[in-house]
This record gives structure tokens, sequence and C-alpha cells, in this order.
């Protein structure tokens, strides 16, 4: 079991700053984050689009690297590992 932190409108919808991930060893972030819309639903819509694309603006990290400078869904997670999403967010 892992702790995934979530931000902004993701907090809302997984119901707190932090939601529990299960996965086996060296799972990738793509069957994370299946998991993770099995149990709320409406996060799919969220992070999505096109079939399984992140949406351009949500930013899935770890250990601090946003994985599209990684191997995007197919990035492979290790216990060890800290694990965030973003949804996107504007300032002004």
């Amino acid at each position: 079991m892992k702790t995934m932190k979530v931000f902004a409108n993701f907090r809302d919808i997984c119901g707190g700053k932090t939601v529990n991930v299960a996965y086996e060893e060296n799972e990738t972030i793509g069957v994370i984050l299946e998991d993770l819309i099995a149990r709320f639903p409406e996060m799919e819509e969220e992070l999505f689009e096109n079939g399984r694309t992140i949406r351009q603006h949500v930013h899935v990290f770890v250990n601090g690297k946003n994985v599209i400078h990684l191997d995007g869904l197919d990035t492979v997670v290790y216990p060890q590992d800290e694990l965030a999403l973003f949804p996107p967010v504007a300032g002004g």
C-alpha cells in the first residue's frame, strides 16, 4: 500500500489530501491510475482523453518527475517512490 498525494479538485474527488493505492512491486503508473479510477470513476474524465492519453494539463509525478519525461503510463513504480497527482490549475 502506498500513499499518493492529490491536489486541488482531485482532493474533492478522492476525499482528502492523500489516497492509498495498492499495487504489486514494479507496477506501472498506468495500472495504479486504473485502480484509482476503479475506486473513483469520476477521475477517468479528469485524467484521460482520447482513450488512455493523460490530459495535457494533468501532471503525474513519480519522485518529483513528471511521467511524461519518463516512460509515460509505462513508468514503473517501486515501493520507495513518492507519487503525486496534480490537475490543471490556473492562477492570476
